[in-house]
């Protein structure tokens, strides 16, 4: 059914389709009945996959990868397809617009998106408060429409990152202002340093440079009565030197665990004709491409740190499969995003049913 849908939909705007998808679900969440029937049909069977990760309780391993609610505007709605955790974001301190259109290309030949979104977003102080009033609106846990107890609640992930016009010693001040409006609201955070849409971003990947912004979150964190999560996104195009830094600097500051991956620069063995992915220009590939990658760089840090960096795997998952290949290789929770789209809104239910 849904490949039919999906047929139709890839002929439109990609963002267009994004849009008027989610308002569309928002809609039939709001008739009587309509989440209901919603989590009836979407939302994994039973308990047994609730998850323990870095103190916090998790309905089921598998999440939604942060910049498809950018806003924390569809928190509900994604609650009723049966996402364990959703991370809203990339959250900046000023809104912004993001890249010019379009900014976002479907790839199908190889199971794929291209975005170079820039980080658009309404800014922290307008998602902290749509946060506010979801953390007051929504009930202390979800239905488990199948024994009708309690399951945990949606567990959300504040991903921050700084804006386009802030320079780059002065990024840790940006990560600190949203690290500190969304404190209250969130389970856990993502340090965002790893997008390749943001000019000059990935140079804070660089050890110091991140060692600025880690440590002043982690000061900032003390300064709240629950201290939450802190954990940092990093790129698939890192090399060993560089991954190896990364771990020495997050073992030695203790920092809470990694996300591992965001998108690629590169555009190696893919299917779609080259003419065509030059069109689309500049971005972040996400999807297929990206699985064996990212469970490398997964596998290398966890042989590395003996297990000891918690982490949740992003980067090609699809497939029951290709969560299972995550968690094995050592992962904790899976994030989808690009599997999402492609493989639509059953994507959680199949993937909780063969774990």
């Amino acid at each position: 059914m849904y490949t039919i849908l999906r047929s139709i939909l890839f002929v439109l705007d990609p963002e267009w389709v994004h849009s008027i998808s989610m308002k569309g679900l928002k809609f039939i969440c709001k008739l009587p009945f309509g989440k209901k029937m919603i989590a009836a049909a979407f939302m994994p069977e039973g308990r047994s996959l609730g998850t323990s990760f870095l103190g916090i309780n998790f309905p089921n391993p598998v999440g939604l990868g942060a910049g498809f609610d950018k806003n924390a505007s569809y928190l509900n709605e994604l609650a009723a397809l049966g996402f364990g955790f959703v991370e809203i974001g990339t959250v900046t301190p000023l809104a912004q617009p993001g890249n010019d259109k379009p900014r976002l290309f479907r790839l199908p030949k190889d199971k794929a998106l291209i975005n170079r979104m820039g980080f658009n977003n309404e800014g922290v102080e307008a998602v902290a408060k749509r946060l506010k009033r979801w953390k007051e609106n929504s009930q202390t846990g979800t239905i488990d429409l199948n024994k009708g107890a309690q399951t945990p609640k949606l567990v959300i992930g504040g991903n921050i990152g700084k804006n386009k016009i802030t320079p780059n010693e002065n990024a840790w001040k940006d990560y600190v202002t949203c690290f500190n409006a969304l404190h209250e609201y969130v389970d856990y955070f993502v340090v965002n340093v790893s997008s390749p849409n943001t000019p000059g971003l990935r140079e804070l990947q660089e050890k110091e440079s991140l060692r600025k912004i880690l440590t002043q979150l982690q000061i900032q964190n003390t300064h709240f009565w629950i201290q939450k999560p802190i954990l940092l996104k990093i790129a698939p195009d890192l090399t060993i030197e560089q991954i190896d830094d990364v771990i020495d600097l997050a073992m030695e500051i203790k920092l809470d665990g990694l996300v591992a991956c965001n998108t690629t620069i590169s555009r190696a063995d893919l299917k779609t004709e080259i003419s065509s992915v030059n069109a689309m220009g500049a971005g972040g590939l996400s999807g297929l491409p990206v699985r064996k990658r990212s469970t490398e760089i997964l596998k290398y840090i966890q042989q590395k740190t003996n297990g000891q960096l918690p982490i949740v795997a992003s980067g090609g998952i699809f497939t029951g499969e290709d969560a299972k290949e995550k968690l094995d290789a050592g992962a904790s929770l899976v994030q989808v995003w690009t599997g999402f789209v492609y493989e639509g809104p059953s994507v959680v239910k199949n993937i909780c049913s063969k774990l």
